[in-house]
């Protein structure tokens, strides 16, 4: 995995095992890897790796059944997307609205390439 500067390498860590869940490769009620797994797969040490879990069990995203090993909660396709979505409004969102007032650009050329971006993307079957 690269790391980025800009932000914490546990909360990187974080958004790749959300990643995992939502992409269905760690499923909600399933166990997820252990620390020790997760920070050999990632080259990480295990405290950055029980550090990212903490967090997550914090957010209610994953849980720890003692002496079984971690879990990806019920809800946490749910949790994750709220999640997400408050980070990227209260972050992303500011900086992308900055960024088409400094560059000129009206919202309807972006209307216009998001949905020829998602026709490409996720064309309906």
């Amino acid at each position: 995995m690269d790391f980025r500067d800009k932000q914490a390498i546990y909360l990187q860590i974080a958004d790749y095992v959300c990643e995992q869940v939502l992409l269905g490769k760690w499923p909600p009620g399933e166990r997820i890897p252990s620390v020790r797994d997760l920070g050999v797969e990632l080259e990480v040490n295990p405290n950055t790796a029980m550090r990212t879990y903490e967090f997550l069990q914090q957010q209610g995203i994953i849980y720890n059944k003692r002496g079984i090993g971690y879990f990806a909660a019920e809800d946490a396709t749910d949790r994750i997307t709220a999640f997400r979505r408050e980070q990227f409004l209260a972050n992303e969102l500011p900086q992308f609205f900055r960024n088409l007032y400094l560059l000129n650009i009206d919202l309807s050329e972006i209307e216009q390439r998001y949905k020829a971006f998602v026709n490409q993307t996720f064309p309906v079957s």
